[in-house]
């Protein structure tokens, strides 16, 4: 397979465990806000409000659900509170909500493991 296929069939695995998971959380209440939302900081795969809270959701699709949740480290974790900052400065109606960092791994495509609260913003 070439780099530019395996590029490919990444992004097109990714695109549909991002669909899974809006699909997913809006049966569960949710009303998706934003989906790939860029900012200069990087990229929300999902932001979901259900009430008073507001849900930023790092979707990971992955063989193994330990590797899904792996791959959300310091570094990524960083990045989307740095992006979500952006997104309330540039989307003030959800200022007054509580922010909460989500991730939903989809394990071979078809498991969705929704873990809330997965991480703090910190001081």
């Amino acid at each position: 397979m070439s780099s530019a296929s395996h590029k490919k069939r990444t992004y097109e695995k990714g695109v549909w465990a991002e669909h899974r998971a809006a699909l997913y959380l809006s049966r569960r209440g949710y009303r998706i806000i934003a989906r790939r939302y860029k900012t200069k900081f990087g990229e929300i795969d999902l932001i979901a409000a259900k009430g008073d809270v507001l849900a930023i959701v790092e979707v990971k699709a992955r063989q193994k659900l330990e590797d899904a949740l792996e791959a959300v480290d310091m570094k990524t974790q960083r990045r989307i509170v740095n992006a979500t900052l952006n997104f309330l400065a540039e989307h003030p109606a959800y200022a007054d909500h509580a922010i909460r960092f989500d991730v939903i791994a989809v394990e071979n495509l078809v498991r969705i493991v929704h873990l809330d609260n997965a991480w703090e913003a910190g001081p």
